[in-house]
């Protein structure tokens, strides 16, 4: 049933570039643009179908995860190995992207005009991107507002003490513990249903997206869209490494196990698509459901490794576009900012964006350049969201290892033999 589900994303993707392409070429552009909006009605209601499923699905496998932990101590103990790994993780990433920016110049060349002061204002809501904001932003003043509008860092905050406190009473409420267990049972039954609609969803999605922008966007950007995808290669290559030199040559079979969800990711440019597929693969796979449900959505807050390569590629392109030199200070000012803004994004719109145009401002380049990238912003936001699929399995995983949480299945317990 896996394999025949992956042959239909894979067949919706081709049939909806087709789609796209054809469209894009035959048809008028006010013709394109009203068909990509009937199309963008199907795309908008699985996502809304996928909103729908995960604030009560992060906060039933957080407060059970949690809740099964020995004692306060065990919280602590994976907390700080889970965010020890997250901060290793995120300097990993925010360097591969400054150092592959540097090797592969992906804006040298355009020399470019500084443009007017304020010429991007509009592009980005910048109100929200301040300390006091993002601080005040954590933690939530009601929880019903904070699911209500799906602030995935509030519900792992109010969650997080949930599970605690259920943690540290003598009988564990034990009631309370079958209710979240059954609902995150019920909402993972409830995900099974959404994701049947996943083809139709990745056809209606890339169809309007080829149908607007035409293919030829790709060729536009091909040096900066091919560089960064290289850079995300790169990143790929050295996590599965370094999972499986941790966690030994089963590491590969996790890899294939979350391909739907990262395929997934990626048709939708979405993360939060993936999150059910991702958590049900972590746990098939063998990684106990105590130690997924409790980094997986912790991943989703603070290990986004995609989005922030993401932030200094494109940083340093627009600075290397408008010949706009940085010192190594500077740089590595740079991603020290990052690695703490970074942390912001979730919950925040067009997160990877309000992050950039926060540096470009801090480091005085022309913030104008985020027109550059919005054009196929949505395309690299593909590799960004399947890369963070990748990214929190990982450290899923390597936190099971230390854990000693790695149950192999039955099936697979022979072959380990």
């Amino acid at each position: 049933m896996n394999r025949l589900f992956t042959i239909f994303i894979v067949s919706a993707m081709v049939l909806g570039i087709a789609v796209g392409w054809a469209i894009n070429q035959y048809a008028t552009p006010v013709q394109a643009k009203a068909v990509a909006e009937n199309l963008s009605i199907v795309t908008d209601v699985f996502l809304r179908l996928i909103k729908m499923i995960i604030a009560p699905l992060v906060f039933s496998t957080l407060v059970a995860g949690i809740a099964h932990m020995e004692d306060a101590s065990a919280i602590g103990r994976v907390g700080a190995k889970t965010m020890g790994w997250f901060i290793s993780a995120s300097l990993v990433s925010l360097t591969i992207g400054l150092v592959m920016v540097h090797i592969l110049q992906p804006g040298a060349g355009m020399h470019l005009a500084v443009p007017d002061v304020g010429a991007a204002g509009s592009a980005v809501d910048m109100t929200k991107f301040n300390l006091k904001e993002f601080v005040s932003h954590i933690f939530p003043k009601s929880i019903v507002e904070a699911m209500a509008n799906n602030e995935i860092l509030q519900i792992v905050i109010f969650s997080i003490f949930v599970g605690t406190a259920v943690s540290a009473l003598e009988d564990r409420a034990p009631a309370v513990l079958v209710l979240v267990e059954q609902i995150s049972a019920i909402m993972l039954k409830v995900t099974s249903y959404v994701m049947k609609t996943a083809p139709l969803a990745i056809f209606a999605a890339l169809g309007a997206t080829i149908a607007t922008q035409g293919i030829g966007v790709l060729a536009t950007y091909a040096k900066f869209v091919g560089g960064f995808y290289l850079s995300l290669g790169v990143l790929w290559t050295l996590l599965i490494a370094v999972v499986t030199l941790i966690v030994g040559p089963r590491a590969l079979k996790l890899i294939a196990a979350i391909r739907e969800p990262a395929l997934l990711a990626f048709s939708t440019a979405s993360s939060e698509a993936a999150f059910p597929g991702t958590l049900h693969a972590l746990e098939t796979w063998g990684v106990s459901k105590r130690v997924a449900s409790f980094v997986l959505p912790l991943g989703y807050s603070f290990n986004l490794d995609g989005s922030m390569m993401y932030c200094t590629f494109a940083t340093l392109f627009i600075a290397q576009v408008y010949s706009v030199h940085l010192s190594i200070g500077q740089q590595i000012t740079m991603l020290l900012l990052l690695m703490v803004t970074s942390k912001g994004m979730a919950g925040v719109p067009r997160a990877s964006l309000v992050v950039i145009a926060a540096t470009l401002s801090f480091f005085r380049l022309p913030e104008a350049g985020l027109l550059l990238i919005l054009a196929v912003d949505h395309l690299l936001d593909m590799g960004r969201s399947a890369t963070n699929v990748v990214g929190n399995s990982v450290a899923a995983a390597v936190v099971a290892k230390w854990e000693r949480q790695i149950e192999v299945p039955a099936q697979a317990a022979p072959a380990a033999a």
